[in-house]
Parts: structure tokens; sequence; C-alpha cells
């Protein structure tokens, strides 16, 4: 009796392990593609709270940065990364937006029904991420234009604590951020990629936001 639970525990122990592994690899891939990342709070399972951090009914469990100074903290130094999810096993990859990329978050049936149509064109989708309920198109971004009235920041748009009141289009730019694969989710999945980034170019995006609207419609 006494060898079930001890296997039980090595083989949970080897999990761990494995997905610590996981995580470190994927970050550093982030970092070799010139994306930033910072530590990311992870759901819980078990107990009253839904989420690692100490906000009483977080808004958005395990899926937001761990410090308030998240934007000053991401970073691509492989060695800072690395200790860092070495100390925090569990913790979410949270990659800023606005910086290399822009990201459009949409509903997973018009997400999927997008990128079907996107490949069977031959049009080039760019890094395509799912998680929970929605698909995520990573696209060019525009960063900083001399012009700031031509752009905007997230913050104008939508923050944690309202998004749920925009179920279609989110379109994550300057002062947001996104999870990223292999993170935890707050359903009990993990963020996946659908098309992982290779290194090229990513795509125009208002050439994919022509593509989502006609979805989203």
């Amino acid at each position: 009796m006494v060898g079930v639970p001890l296997t039980a525990r090595r083989a949970k122990r080897r999990g761990r392990s494995h997905a610590k592994a996981q995580t470190i690899a994927s970050v550093l891939e982030y970092a070799e593609l010139g994306w930033a990342s910072c530590l990311g709070a992870h759901p819980l399972r078990e107990g009253r709270r839904a989420c690692s951090c100490d906000r009483v009914g977080c808004p958005d469990p395990g899926a937001h940065p761990l410090s308030p100074a998240w934007q000053m903290m991401a970073t691509t130094d492989t060695a800072l990364l690395t200790r860092w999810w070495e100390q925090n096993p569990e913790a979410s990859v949270i990659l800023p937006t606005g910086r290399v990329f822009d990201v459009f978050d949409v509903p997973a049936a018009a997400g999927q029904t997008t990128l079907a149509a996107m490949e069977a064109s031959g049009f080039a989708t760019g890094p395509v991420a799912a998680g929970g309920d929605r698909v995520l198109f990573y696209v060019a971004t525009r960063g900083a234009p001399e012009d700031e009235d031509e752009w905007w920041s997230c913050h104008l748009d939508y923050g944690p604590e309202t998004i749920e009141d925009s179920p279609g289009l989110r379109w994550h730019c300057r002062d947001s951020y996104v999870i990223a694969p292999p993170s935890s989710l707050a359903d009990g999945s993990q963020a996946r990629w659908l098309r992982p980034p290779d290194g090229r170019p990513l795509p125009d995006p208002l050439h994919v936001l022509d593509r989502l609207a006609d979805a989203i419609d």
C-alpha cells in the first residue's frame, strides 16, 4: 500500500519537472525571437482562491502579471528568465504587446473559421495561439508612432476588470499583454500554439483585421 502513494508522488514530481522544463524552453525561444517575457500569476486548483495572487476576487485568475511593474520587468535576458521560472515553475508566461507584436484576441469559433479561410487562400497567418475559448493572432505592431493621435493605448479600450464587456474582437497593443503557451488556464486547459512562431515577419495587422471582421460580423 505504501508503494502506491509513493509512485503517485514520484509521477507528480516528474510531471512538474517536465512542465517547468517546457516553460523555460518556451520563454527562451520567445527571447530568441526578441519577445520579452515576465512572470504571471497561475490558477489554483484547491482552496477558496482561484488565483495565486493576493487579490480577493481576482477578475482574471491566473492570467495576469505577478508584479504591477511588469512592463519594466519584462525581459529577453535568458539567465534571468531561467532563474525566474526555476524559482516560480507554475507561473504563467506573460508577453507584453505593442513592442514586437500586437495581438488580435477573438472568440474561438471566429478564430478557427478565419484561420482556415486564411490558409485556404494562401495567406501567411503568422503565429496563432489558442487559450480557453479564445484564439489569438500575432501581428506586426505599430509600436509608438511619432503621431500619437494615429494609435492608442489598450488602456483606452479595456482593462482586466472590463474585459468580459468586450466579447468580440480585442486588440492588444501598447500597455497590454497576453498569456502565452504553455501557461495553465483557469478552466484547466493550457494555452497552446495552433501555428507556432517560426521567425518569419509578422503579418500586417490591417490585413488580418479585415479577415477577422468578416468572421465576427
